[in-house]
C-alpha cells in the first residue's frame, strides 16, 4: 500500500491595496470653463456631462475632488494637467490629498 504524503503549503500573502490620492482641482479667476472640461474630458476621462458638473462644482465651491487613484496616477495626470495649464497660460492649479 503507498502512503501519499501530501503537503500543504501554507500561505499568509496579503496583498496590500496601494493608497488612495483624490485629485482636487482649485477654481481661479482666470483659466477657462472650457480649458477645465477639455481636461477633465481628455485626461480624467470624464463624459462631457460629468465635466461640465465637476467643473460648475470648482467654479461655486472653490473646489473639487475630480478622482481618486494610486499615487503615481494621480501625480502623472496632474502633472499632464499642469503641463497644458502653462502651455495655454492659464494659472490653473491642482493638489493631491490622501484619501
Amino acid at each position: 500500500m503507498a502512503v501519499k504524503n501530501s503537503v500543504k503549503e501554507r500561505t499568509d500573502s496579503k496583498i496590500k491595496e496601494p493608497k488612495q490620492y483624490n485629485v482636487i482641482m482649485l477654481n481661479d479667476d482666470f483659466t477657462t470653463m472650457e480649458f477645465v472640461v477639455g481636461v477633465l474630458v481628455d485626461i480624467f476621462r470624464k463624459d462631457e456631462v460629468s465635466a461640465q458638473a465637476i467643473m460648475m462644482r470648482v467654479h461655486k465651491n472653490g473646489k473639487a475632488v475630480v478622482g481618486k487613484y494610486p499615487y503615481d496616477i494621480a501625480l502623472t495626470k496632474v502633472e499632464k494637467a499642469l503641463s497644458r495649464a502653462r502651455a495655454e497660460g492659464f494659472p490653473f492649479r491642482m493638489t493631491l490629498e490622501e484619501v
